[in-house]
This record gives C-alpha cells, sequence and structure tokens, in this order.
C-alpha cells in the first residue's frame, strides 16, 4: 500500500511546464521534480494547496491511495 503522487498527469492536463509551476507556487524546481516523479516522502499542506490552487485541482486529483502491495521498495 502506497501513496501515489499523480502530479505530472495534472501539469499534462493543464499543459503546464515544471519551471512555470515551481516559479508560480514558489519553491525550487529541483523539489517540485522530486514531487513529480514520486521521490518525495512527504508533501506540506501549504505546497498542496499552492498547488491545487495553480492547478484548479483537488488534493484527490494529486494524491491517490493505492492498496496493492509495494513490490521491491524498502519503505
Amino acid at each position: 500500500m502506497t501513496i501515489r503522487i499523480n502530479l505530472d498527469v495534472m501539469m499534462a492536463k493543464r499543459q503546464v511546464r515544471l519551471k512555470d509551476l515551481a516559479q508560480q507556487i514558489g519553491i525550487t524546481e529541483a523539489n517540485l521534480s522530486i514531487l513529480k516523479n514520486q521521490k518525495a516522502k512527504a508533501v506540506r499542506f501549504s505546497t498542496l494547496d499552492k498547488l491545487c490552487e495553480a492547478l484548479a485541482c483537488t488534493p484527490g486529483d494529486i494524491l491517490q491511495y493505492d492498496t496493492a502491495p509495494d513490490v521491491g521498495t524498502d519503505d
């Protein structure tokens, strides 16, 4: 079981580039890339709020709870 971050999907739907979104919400491209590529261990509610505002979506559009067992992870 894990939480998936579908930021890349939402960015594609809204046709928003990483650089532009990072600038719009006030975080570095590197930190946004970590989120986008599912490498983040946590996300601040304030960051999630800004992402939802910028992408005109809800937290459920970005975060997804996956009940399938994790295979090959050390988490």
